[in-house]
């Protein structure tokens, strides 16, 4: 039976802010069975989930697959015939197949149907999204009639321009439904919340933003999800990177609705942001591919160390092994760096040294190498048999190897293929050295909730003040043959985020010739960053879904100012009209 359509007084939702898995479409039903069931614990009327929650998301061309897109209908159906129960409706995304096409779909389950669909009309095609590509955008959709409430229901990008909106309020929606499956990168929780209040500003219709949580391949996905009142008040927020079935109260008033009840938690910094995406990250690329744990090499160096800590934050101390591989080139200083990490993490730590395995790749390449000086390809052999024996212990018991590279070194090409650079995942792929070092600091002094490392400092402070070096010959300093960090990470920053023309980067005080150089790495090393691990994204644009150059490419700024076109040549009609031909 259908519930009354009558007009309500009060309306209680859950906000379900889980974590489903691409793919998962059983266990995603199960997840939100889970949820439903928490929501009629506090008499939840509708409970909400994100954006694609049945596929998990993105599904990217996974959803092409007609296999797929029925057995997301089919779990549709199965939830939707539990809704006759009496109770908690469910809104809910999936694909869903129409004429031929399949849309981007956020379904409502009541009364032990699907009472009604709305498409996405907004397809983003920028950055990590790619919908264009596998969905079909919808028509403009006009409010879900639910037990006496008109329900908008813009989904994820529909919210981000005005029109969609629009054509909810001059339809008659009540309250603004928006599920949302938004991957973090650093300060997006600020454009979030100032685009949404955008639109409650023009329609001045109270918005509920749910948003995705939980890590899939690259992406990071916060959560925060939040609530905006009519006025652009902030009605209630749930905690990021956390899962959660939250309970908001909304009361219809003279004006309108309004929240009157909802959690309130916390927003963090951009650095607590940061590392709590790496480790979310990497406890779901783990933990999704069914990995027993993770191995990694140990150096006494800063960024391992921090792959470590994140490492035991996100799986434990016993699903952590960290290996030490010293050469002779290992200093004392470094072998006690590596050790007082391990135990202050309480990990498994073990020693292997890589002499043997150097000197007897180089007595097999000798016939070919002698009468040649010494240099980088000596350096790589390092690399490259502790990639080896890496690779050897994760194959034979089973952890994923973690690689420790940081955005700074990818960047400019500091990393060996086949061996530094060996690996499965990456959680500092996309943080600057500079970055690195800061994130070490903030561990010593503050532990995301639910981390299951140890409390208080974990990484040596010597690791943190000592210079950065790699170790491969005598006396090796990352500055010997790169300028300071924080100048390399702002020209990096300039080049990469920014796409910034390089006379500009040099009006921020750097050398021509040195921009130019790093400009030229950055390009150079493109081919190796194409055969580098996933890792999870914290900026704007990270080195895979949102950066994608040319291996081949010749193109080199100049350092010459912006070109002004010479307008005397330019075309006399408008570009991309058309011209009339006369007989």
């Amino acid at each position: 039976m259908t519930p009354s359509s009558a007009p309500v007084d009060r309306l209680v939702l859950a906000l379900a802010q889980v974590n489903s898995v691409v793919g998962d479409i059983g266990g995603n039903l199960d997840r939100a069975r889970t949820a439903r069931k928490k929501a009629a614990e506090f008499g939840a009327d509708l409970v909400m989930f994100s954006e694609l929650f049945l596929a998990g998301y993105p599904p990217e061309d996974l959803v092409l697959r007609p296999a797929f897109q029925e057995a997301c209908r089919s779990a549709a159906e199965v939830l939707a015939r539990e809704t006759a129960d009496g109770g908690p409706a469910v809104l809910i995304g999936l694909p869903w197949m129409q004429d031929g096409f399949c849309h981007n779909a956020y379904a409502l389950l009541d009364g032990g149907r699907i009472a009604a669909v709305r498409l996405k009309v907004d397809l983003p095609n920028y950055g990590v999204f790619d919908e264009k590509r596998v969905f079909r955008p919808g028509p403009s959709p006009g409010p879900a009639a639910f037990r006496g409430v008109r329900l908008g229901l813009p989904i994820c990008e529909d919210i981000w321009g005005p029109d969609v909106v629009e054509v909810l309020h001059e339809t008659g929606a009540e309250i603004l439904l928006s599920p949302n499956g938004s991957p973090y990168w650093r300060g997006k929780d600020a454009e979030r919340l100032s685009i949404a209040t955008s639109r409650v500003a023009e329609s001045r219709l109270p918005l509920v933003y749910l948003n995705q949580v939980g890590g899939q391949d690259e992406l990071a996905f916060d959560g925060g999800s939040f609530i905006v009142n009519a006025d652009c008040s902030l009605g209630g927020r749930l905690p990021s990177f956390t899962e959660t079935v939250a309970k908001v109260v909304f009361e219809r008033r003279s004006g309108g609705w309004t929240c009157v009840e909802a959690p309130d938690a916390p927003v963090l910094d951009d650095d607590r942001a940061d590392y709590s995406a790496c480790v979310l990250g990497l406890r779901d690329y783990v933990a999704k591919n069914n990995f027993p744990g993770v191995v990694l090499g140990m150096s006494g160096g800063v960024d391992s160390a921090l792959c470590a800590a994140m490492a035991v934050d996100a799986l434990g101390p016993s699903g952590v092994h960290a290996i030490m591989l010293p050469y002779r080139f290992t200093s004392g200083e470094s072998l006690k760096d590596a050790a007082d990490c391990a135990t202050a993490l309480n990990l498994r730590y073990d020693i292997l040294p890589i002499a043997d395995a150097v000197e007897g790749v180089e007595t097999a390449l000798a016939p070919l190498f002698t009468g040649t000086e010494r240099g980088v390809t000596e350096e790589n052999i390092q690399a490259r048999a502790r990639g080896l024996l890496l690779m050897s212990v994760s194959n034979k018991f089973g952890p994923m190897l973690v690689t420790t590279g940081n955005k700074s070194e990818m960047s400019v090409g500091y990393a060996t293929l086949y061996g530094d650079m060996n690996g499965g995942f990456n959680p500092i792929k996309d943080l600057y050295k500079t970055q690195v070092f800061r994130l070490c600091a903030l561990r010593n002094r503050w532990k995301p909730e639910g981390a299951l490392g140890p409390d208080g400092p974990v990484i040596p402070q010597n690791i943190i003040t000592k210079p950065p070096t790699a170790e491969l010959r005598e006396n090796q300093k990352d500055q010997d043959s790169l300028p300071p960090y924080e100048a390399l990470d702002d020209m990096l920053e300039c080049l990469v985020e920014r796409d910034m023309r390089i006379s500009d980067i040099v009006e921020r005080g750097h050398e021509l010739e040195l921009v130019r150089k790093i400009e030229r790495m950055l390009y150079l090393a493109e081919y190796k960053r194409r055969q580098s691990a996933p890792g999870v994204k914290v900026t704007r644009k990270n080195f895979g879904r949102d950066r994608r150059y040319p291996i081949v490419n010749r193109f080199r700024d100049p350092g010459a100012p912006a070109h002004a076109p010479d307008m005397s040549i330019a075309p006399e009609a408008p570009v991309g009209s058309s011209q009339r031909f006369e007989d």
